[in-house]
């Protein structure tokens, strides 16, 4: 590995583009050597990032060019971040991949195994569905080994993130029920919907209310990763960012509080990023926002064998930037938290 990697942001005008800007400026083994946007941004006169997002003002004042495979593969970067909508990273990353550049794409163009699925969830054919399969699940906590050799890292949605951290070993340990739905209610700040205007985010508008209930594309992406039939529903808080997710489910047979805290000991104990909290504690986005942790609590009702988890994280960093930072340091064979302690961005705004 050179000392420093040459990097890439596609899709730099959004909220997710802005953060990994400001983490890879601040990386002792990275360099930021393109910014790139849409057609819109060019028509715009190329402006700065910088001038996009004044706190980026002196850190990253990069023309914000045009996004095609051919003016990024110029750039002769080791990698690039793909922050762009679905389709277009489903279509751009396949002649990125043929120049030798490591892509990490942190939309949810690679994350479901099944081709079928993108018509229904996200409304579109996949155009380049054998690269699903090469595609590796950017969860570092599960994957890291698979992630350190390969070439494509899907970066998991922002409540998957939260969701698989928390289910996902119990259901593998057997210590939940698998054969019945689980319950999933999470909450996230406003900067999840992205940086384009709508009524529902405006100032005056924004509520706290459920949208998408029982069908936000997020959905199938948790069961597949998690082996669990889920029931989702997603709700629009009154806050910039973080994510809390509360999760119901029903002890297995033989399980018990104790057990479902040593599994989870177990699998992250020696994770850098989560915190699993003690008896009583619960988490808070305020603990865990402009950070890349999850936090992590529990308590059971024993007479329904009934277990309440729930996580928080920050859906702007482990739900997105932060992750695929992770992610590029462990594919890169740096140790995780590179980048990414102990100081960490400012807010969006």
């Amino acid at each position: 590995m050179r000392e420093t990697l040459r990097t890439v942001l596609v899709g730099a005008a959004g909220y997710t583009g802005a953060e990994l800007a400001a983490l890879l400026a601040a990386h002792p083994n990275a360099e930021i050597v393109g910014v790139f946007g849409s057609e819109r941004r060019a028509a715009e006169g190329e402006p700065t990032l910088g001038s996009l997002f004044p706190r980026l003002r002196g850190v990253c004042d990069l023309p914000v060019r045009p996004a095609s495979a051919q003016a990024i593969t110029h750039m002769q970067p080791d990698a690039a971040f793909l922050c762009t909508p679905h389709e277009v990273s489903a279509e751009i990353a396949a002649p990125l991949l043929e120049a030798g550049i490591k892509v990490f794409d942190l939309s949810a163009a690679f994350r479901l195994k099944k081709a079928s699925d993108y018509p229904t969830h996200y409304g579109f054919e996949h155009p380049n569905p054998s690269l699903l399969a090469q595609a590796v699940y950017g969860l570092p906590e599960f994957h890291r080994d698979e992630i350190a050799q390969a070439d494509l890292i899907a970066c998991p949605g922002c409540y998957p993130t939260s969701v698989a951290l928390a289910l996902r070993p119990l259901a593998k340990a057997g210590l939940i029920r698998t054969d019945r739905p689980m319950i999933v209610d999470s909450a996230s700040g406003v900067s999840g919907a992205g940086r384009s205007p709508s009524q529902k985010s405006l100032f005056c508008e924004v509520s706290f209310q459920p949208y998408n209930a029982l069908k936000h594309r997020h959905q199938p992406e948790m069961r597949q990763e998690t082996g669990c039939p889920i029931l989702f529903t997603p709700h629009l808080l009154p806050l910039d960012r973080g994510i809390l997710s509360t999760m119901h489910a029903e002890l297995a047979d033989g399980a018990t509080e104790a057990s479902v805290r040593e599994c989870l000991r177990a699998a992250h104990g020696d994770e850098p990023f989560v915190r699993l909290l003690a008896k009583g504690e619960w988490p808070a986005i305020a603990s865990v926002e402009r950070t890349n942790f999850c936090d992590i609590g529990l308590a059971v009702d024993e007479p329904t064998r009934h277990l309440l988890i729930v996580s928080s994280i920050d859906n702007l960093l482990k739900g997105a930037s932060g992750q695929a930072l992770q992610c590029f340091n462990a594919r890169f064979g740096l140790p995780e938290t590179t980048g990414l302690l102990p100081s960490q961005p400012e807010a969006v705004r």
